[in-house]
């Protein structure tokens, strides 16, 4: 028999499918409390086993199990035609008897018991379709087939009916429901289908996709992988093509069992999400200093989604060798199916039984299937049977394997998370219609100011323009007045002289002829000459007073103009006003506004100690902390007009954050402010900076990293230092800044910091910004020699993961280096590792489940055996039993080729392995 090809006839090619962005991350712990489901275990003759045990939801926790009869094939009508059949069902009573001769049977129960004559439709109504509805209400859910080859597992779950949709299988029908339950604007739904095919993971939708590894959450102990094709589903008949395509990948091979038989195990994954719905935000509004309302922002409680996934999984047959007449590559085959079953059957055994180990590890079908059995989902197996007499063996099997498999309990749990993505796009809608509104209410408030000044600056020039008109038209008429009375007094003057002169003669005469009459007549007439005079000098005066009056009239008018002058200053003052009062609202719009992006990068800056609330306790912790959270974002809030100089620097450097360009310098002076409280806002604000790449040269070049290195040095504040020396962190991960640290004695700042903290969040940023340094080849001996190593064996007295990851990497990285340096010349003697004894802690955590830190000790532990000067000390550590492990165990296959090379390229290795007897 050739070995198995491709189901359908298919050739091995690559399919180009369009492969939106996926995520596979662990699911979030769902925020409703732990429940616990009642024990109940399916025994034989058990009739009170049947119903599956319930938690406070409602939901079964208990695996269901479902027999289901495969009808006499042709072969056996005639080669089992005198026999009967070794199975009788009994459906009413859900009771199954399993003949043992004529006279004797074995009675087993079960959920449901389905005859040969069910319907695909009964099938799945009865099998799948409670787990389906399960899975749309946020619950994980698992649909399995298991059985002797050619009982009809495969025609159960994945046939596609094209020809009749009566005959459509599990997977088909469980589609269709989904797709008509979800909303297309709000939920999405992806599907990754994959096959086990001797112990490795391939992609039916990629097949040059064929050792995808499988990721486990140290947390959650949730199981993902990540490297499978994930492809969107928008309507049923996208799903059908998607599973023509994946059958068609699908090896398969011709045995005398089953024409097609499946020789790997189908795994089809469907994540479903979905939005909650009902929960609507009220604006709320806030009330400013001059009396003018403003609708600031909706309450920043992110909306809640739902998260599932629904597992279908198709099981290769369970078979004898004999009966199946397997040889060459399909006997192979045979092998690596028979055991992944036998270890599949182990650990349901162990939860069947309670035991405190179950070996989900023995196979990657069992870790596959980790959250299936004993984990939060939702389970439910149906196991196929033939009713031939000559398979008996197989039959009892596979019943006995139903048997336990419904003693195993699960713990359902919903799976619900926030959704920040959608919560930080409703602040950006909101950020921008308040830019929007504010600009224009500042451009009509601008047209209004510069409209009245204009008016007020017009009515002032006329208002001018006519006073210096009048004042000047009252100068020339009481002018032209003065010198027209002027030019009469001077004529008269001249006249009253004339007939003076004219009348002294006559006067003489008669005083010669008779003196006493002419005198008389000549004083008389002098007399009234003068009084004429003094008559005119009189109305003179008259006029010049009447003149000054009118001066005086003038002058008050000069007044009043003047007076309307000040008034017209004193509206271009309140106008002034109105335009500072104005500036103040923009001010405070503005600060509105960096009020908003605050809150969002300090919910970002929140939302990893979020998670870890909700991995480590239950709702109500959880929801009392977001609680909080929301509660000291409305108290920052209404805090806002009345913090003083605090609050106002504290929006300062918020608003500087946001244009780093021209406001960076600002922020590292707030670094040296007496207030604490402004000094953590800032050093958060250039911590959030130099997490992205393209701030962090100009963050450096401005003095950044000078101020926090001397942050590090002086403060006693736990959380400054923490976060800066988280910055220090992000800007050590660049070359140039890693010499720059080593040259402001950074390595010692961080030695000393971590001696003195207790805090795990510190030792993980000190931890994170020695382990960058580690991987630079130039600062090996410098770091050694100011502490560095030691500071690192240092932190792992806090045994928390998260610090042990990093000073993993850490050691990882320095030995990487080591290493490189050895090879090309530039180093020789032992390791410095070694000589600062790190390596009993490196032996010691080889092996951690943490798998990050397993990962970098492996990495670290083959680099230093790649020397022989570090042999003998690594003998004598025990690192040679981690090594022959890694190089059989460990699941990177680059790790794991790279331990070997190292133990067989080197002759004391060699010669410790032949004395203890050991082969690789």
């Amino acid at each position: 028999m050739a070995s198995g090809g491709y189901r359908n006839g298919g050739t091995k090619s690559s399919l180009k499918l369009d492969r939106p962005l996926s995520v596979n991350s662990s699911v979030r712990p769902s925020l409703k409390p732990k429940t616990s489901t009642a024990p109940s275990a399916a025994r034989r003759s058990s009739p009170a086993s049947l119903t599956g045990a319930k938690d406070d939801t409602g939901v079964p926790g208990r695996v269901r199990v479902a027999v289901r009869l495969r009808p006499r094939n042709a072969e056996e009508l005639v080669a089992d035609a005198d026999f009967a059949d070794c199975v009788e069902l009994q459906p009413e009573l859900k009771r199954l008897k399993l003949r043992k001769n004529n006279w004797d049977s074995d009675t087993y129960e079960f959920d449901e018991l389905l005859t040969e004559f069910a319907s695909q439709k009964r099938v799945y109504e009865v099998v799948a379709k409670p787990v389906v509805e399960s899975v749309l209400e946020g619950y994980n859910g698992t649909v399995m087939a298991y059985g002797q080859t050619g009982t009809g597992k495969t025609f159960t779950l994945g046939r596609l009916g094209e020809k009749d949709t009566a005959d459509r299988g599990i997977m088909v029908r469980s589609m269709e429901d989904i797709l008509a339950d979800i909303s297309p604007d709000t939920d999405s739904v992806s599907v990754s289908y994959l096959q086990l095919y001797m112990e490795t993971i391939q992609d039916l939708l990629d097949p040059g996709n064929d050792n995808i590894p499988i990721v486990e959450d140290p947390k959650t102990g949730d199981v993902s992988v990540p490297g499978a094709t994930l492809v969107d589903i928008r309507d049923q008949q996208s799903f059908l093509d998607l599973l023509q395509v994946g059958e068609a990948h699908r090896f398969a091979a011709n045995t005398k069992l089953n024409t097609e038989s499946s020789r790997s195990h189908a795994i089809l994954l469907v994540h479903v999400r979905r939005s909650i719905k009902g929960r609507h935000d009220r604006e709320v509004a806030v009330s400013s200093e001059n009396g003018n309302t403003t609708l600031l922002t909706k309450p920043l409680k992110p909306p809640l989604i739902r998260r599932s996934k629904l597992v279908v999984v198709d099981l290769a047959g369970s078979e004898r060798i004999d009966k199946s007449g397997s040889e060459g590559h399909t006997l192979e085959e045979a092998k690596s199916i028979n055991l992944s079953l036998s270890a599949l059957g182990k650990c349901i055994n162990a939860l069947a039984e309670n035991s405190p180990h179950v070996p989900v590890r023995d196979s990657k079908l069992t870790r596959l299937l980790r959250d299936s059995f004993g984990g939060t989902a939702r389970t439910s197996l149906v196991v196929t049977i033939g009713p031939s007499p000559r398979h008996r063996g197989e039959t009892a099997s596979t019943i006995m394997f139903g048997q336990r498999a419904m003693k195993v309990e699960n713990m359902v749990k919903l799976k619900e998370e926030f959704d920040y993505k959608s919560l930080a796009r409703r602040l950006d809608v909101q950020l921008e219609k308040l830019v929007a509104d504010h600009e224009r209410q500042q451009k009509a408030f601008e047209d209004e100011v510069e409209r009245i000044s204009l008016e007020a600056q017009n009515r002032i020039s006329e208002a001018e323009r006519n006073y210096a008109e009048a004042l000047e038209n009252d100068r020339l008429k009481y002018q032209n007045d003065y010198m027209e009375s002027i030019k009469k007094m001077e004529e008269q003057l001249v006249t009253s002289q004339q007939k003076l002169r004219n009348d002294r003669p006559g006067v003489g005469a008669k005083d010669e002829y008779s003196d006493k009459p002419c005198n008389s007549q000549g004083t008389s007439s002098s007399a009234l000459e003068v009084a004429e005079l003094r008559e005119l000098l009189e109305n003179e005066v008259c006029m010049r007073k009447d003149a000054e009056e009118e001066v005086s009239n003038l002058k008050s008018q000069m007044v009043q103009w003047k007076r309307s002058e000040a008034s017209g200053n004193a509206e271009i003052l309140r106008l002034r006003k109105m335009l500072e009062d104005e500036d103040c609202q923009k001010q405070k719009l503005e600060e509105e506004i960096t009020l908003l992006r605050s809150q969002l990068l300090q919910l970002s800056f929140e939302a990893d100690q979020t998670r870890r609330n909700l991995d480590r306790g239950g709702s109500g912790k959880v929801v009392n902390n977001l609680d909080s959270l929301m509660s000291q974002v409305r108290h920052m809030q209404l805090r806002e007009s009345g913090n003083g100089q605090k609050a106002s620097i504290a929006k300062l450097f918020e608003q500087d954050a946001m244009h780093m360009a021209v406001g960076l310098q600002k922020i590292l002076s707030l670094l040296e402010s007496e207030d604490a409280d402004v000094r953590i806002h800032a050093v958060k604000v250039v911590a959030n900076l130099a997490a992205e790449e393209a701030n962090q040269e100009k963050i450096v070049e401005v003095g950044g990293l000078t101020s926090l290195l001397m942050l590090l040095r002086s403060s006693e504040d736990e959380t400054i230092r923490r976060v800066a020396a988280g910055a220090i962190a992000n800007l050590a991960m660049n070359e140039t800044n890693q010499e720059l640290i080593m040259a402001q004695g950074g390595i010692s700042l961080l030695s000393i910091t971590s001696a003195e903290a207790d805090d795990p969040q510190t030792l993980r940023m000190v931890a994170g910004a020695i382990a960058n340094l580690c991987g630079n080849d130039k600062l090996q001996t410098r770091l050694r020699g100011e502490g560095g190593i030691k500071a690192l064996l240092g932190m792992v007295r806090c045994a928390h993961p998260d610090v042990l990851a990093q000073v993993a990497r850490g050691i990882a990285n320095f030995a990487k280096c080591e290493s490189r340096a050895s090879t090309q010349g530039m180093k020789t003697g032992r390791s410095l590792l070694i000589d600062d004894g790190a390596l009993p802690w490196i032996v010691q955590n080889a092996n951690n489940e943490a798998s990050p830190i397993r990962r970098h000790i492996e990495l670290a532990l083959c680099h230093l055996a790649q020397h022989e000067v570090n042999v003998k000390d690594m003998i004598g550590g025990g690192a040679l039993w981690e090594l022959v492990r890694i190089s059989r165990d460990c699941s990177r296959e680059d790790i794991r080729n790279l331990a070997h090379r190292t133990l067989t390229s080197s002759p004391t290795f060699q010669a410790e392995l032949r004395r203890l007897r050991i082969e690789l």
